[in-house]
C-alpha cells in the first residue's frame, strides 16, 4: 500500500466525508482525525473521539482505565477500494497516543457486521443492549442531543414531533492499543465476554 499515506487531518477536513458520504449524515465528537492520501488527493478518511456514554467507558475495564477510552465513530472512503479501509485504520493505529482502548461499532440497522474490525483483529463483545431512546421525527440527530436539547417534559408532550423507539442494536468491537504489557493488562481487565465474530445473515 506504499502509494497511500497517512496524516492528521482537521475537523473541517472530515466534514464533506462525514456530511456528504456517511450514511448518518451527522457529525460526531471528534478528537483525532486522519486522512488516506493518493497523490495528495484526500480519498478517505477516520475519526476517533469520545464515546456518546460515559457509562459505556467505565464498563469496558472498570473505573480506572475509562479515560483510555476513545471510539473509532466515523470511517468513511471515497471508492472503499479492497484493502483501503484495513490498511488506514492500521495505519492511524500507529499515530494514535497510547496506551488507548478503542471501541466501534458495527449498525445492524444498516445490516453491516464489522468486516473490516475483523480484518483489523479487532475484538468482538456482541452486541449493544436493548434500549429505547428518543428521536425528534425527520431529523438524525443523535438521541443524547435530543435528550439534553429537550426536556423530558417537552418530549413527553410533543408526540408529533418526538418518539420514543427501540434502539437499533449495533455489533460492539474493541481494540487495545500500547505496548505487549499494556494490552494484556488490559485485555484481562475487560469486563465484557470475548465472542467469536458475528457472519453475514447470521440470527443473534
Amino acid at each position: 500500500m506504499s502509494k497511500y499515506n497517512i496524516e492528521r487531518i482537521s475537523y473541517q477536513d472530515t466534514k464533506p466525508f462525514i456530511l456528504d458520504i456517511h450514511y448518518a449524515k451527522r457529525m460526531p465528537s471528534i478528537s483525532y482525525a486522519y486522512g488516506l492520501f493518493e497523490q495528495n488527493n484526500l480519498i478517505g478518511m477516520v475519526s476517533y473521539g469520545s464515546p456518546p456514554s460515559p457509562a459505556l467507558c467505565k464498563g469496558i475495564a472498570g473505573e480506572e482505565n475509562k479515560s483510555l477510552v476513545i471510539e473509532l465513530n466515523r470511517l468513511v472512503l471515497k471508492d472503499n477500494e479492497k484493502n483501503q479501509a484495513s490498511y488506514l485504520i492500521g495505519a492511524s493505529f500507529k499515530l494514535l497516543p497510547k496506551p488507548r482502548i478503542i471501541v466501534s461499532y458495527a449498525d445492524t440497522e444498516q445490516d453491516h457486521i464489522g468486516i473490516v474490525y475483523q480484518a483489523t483483529n479487532f475484538i468482538y463483545t456482541g452486541l449493544s443492549d436493548k434500549r429505547k431512546e428518543w428521536r425528534v421525527k425527520g431529523s438524525n440527530m443523535h438521541s443524547k442531543t435530543v435528550c439534553e436539547t429537550y426536556s423530558l417534559e417537552e418530549r413527553k408532550s410533543n408526540q408529533n414531533k418526538f418518539e420514543h423507539v427501540d434502539r437499533p442494536r449495533k455489533h460492539r468491537y474493541i481494540y487495545f492499543l500500547g505496548s505487549k504489557n499494556e494490552k494484556k493488562t488490559l485485555l484481562k481487565q475487560l469486563n465484557y465476554k470475548i465472542q467469536e465474530y458475528p457472519k453475514k445473515g447470521q440470527v443473534r
